[in-house]
């Protein structure tokens, strides 16, 4: 409970990008437009996966949810971002600063389990070719994907109902452009240290566990591939995961850049422009490496506009 003098928090006050007023026009400007790249980009991967004949195969079809997880996440911060450039600042309900907590963590950690899901599929393709399809068959490919989001669901379900038995009173500032964990958890005027442990847990499972099957199924693929007697054999069966291993190397080397690398507490501009990393550089990456890098996606893309 709270104390006499203190009152409990009902709305939370985003700060935004305070120091950087004079640049807000352009700040909006290069904002939106990444944006609309990323919507445009992954909205068109769905519908192209979705729609094609060409494209229904598995890994377009983890593709496919690993946009999806994209959309969610940027359309769950970044509209309100942009308000909050052309406004300085944001008042939002606590409730709708909890709601926007738990879709991040649902649409940012879903990813790690779909790479981890579509490195098991790129392993299955050059280790075991003549089984391929046999095993990754196409309810296989329907349950590992409900299974990502639903096991993610869970997770940060717990997390969320360990958050909200927390007191906040007093302070109900953030200074940032949404409500991140960390600043929010710095709000709590109770004992969080049980919420840490259970963040704690739920970052192993989420993050580390998957990057740590994404690298053995890699080394499993590149003792494959160099046991293909002919150059051509090697270059031709590394070609087939070259997109997402450098999907993976741009999400995890995001996070590494944003949770790992120490920076200075009190450079609050340092720390934003850095989860502007997973927030709008990675959505607008994974598109573009997909759509540049695949024949099979551009082919989809030309008939769709021939049409």
């Amino acid at each position: 409970m709270c104390e006499d003098n203190q009152t409990q928090v009902t709305e939370i006050h985003l700060l935004g990008f305070q120091g950087l007023r004079n640049l807000k026009i352009l700040l909006f400007i290069l904002f939106f437009l990444i944006y609309m790249v990323i919507m445009i980009g992954n909205l068109l991967i769905i519908v192209l996966v979705t729609t094609s004949d060409h494209l229904k195969i598995t890994m377009f079809y983890f593709l496919k949810h690993l946009a999806l997880a994209d959309v969610f996440l940027t359309t769950n911060i970044v509209p309100l971002m942009l308000d909050l450039i052309l406004m300085e600042e944001r008042t939002i309900s606590f409730v709708a600063c909890i709601g926007q907590l738990y879709f991040f963590g649902v649409s940012g950690f879903v990813q790690c389990f779909v790479l981890a899901v579509m490195s098991y599929d790129r392993s299955l393709a050059i280790r075991k070719p003549l089984r391929y399809s046999l095993i990754m068959c196409p309810d296989l490919c329907m349950q590992l994907v409900a299974g990502c989001w639903l096991l993610v669901f869970i997770l940060i379900s717990a997390e969320i109902v360990v958050l909200c038995q927390l007191h906040f009173c007093g302070r109900n500032y953030i200074d940032h452009f949404f409500c991140d964990f960390g600043p929010f958890v710095q709000l709590a005027t109770s004992d969080t240290s049980a919420l840490m442990l259970l963040d704690l847990i739920i970052s192993i499972l989420m993050i580390f566990l998957p990057f740590v099957f994404i690298i053995m199924t890699y080394v499993s693929i590149l003792i494959t591939i160099l046991s293909i007697p002919s150059r051509t054999g090697r270059k031709k069966s590394f070609s087939t995961c070259t997109s997402h291993l450098m999907t993976v190397c741009t999400y995890y080397g995001t996070l590494i850049t944003v949770y790992m690398i120490p920076s200075e507490e009190n450079d609050f501009n340092i720390n934003k422009f850095r989860s502007l990393l997973y927030v709008m550089v990675t959505p607008m990456m994974n598109p573009i490496i997909y759509s540049l890098r695949n024949q099979e996606v551009r082919g989809a893309l030309r008939k769709v506009l021939c049409n």
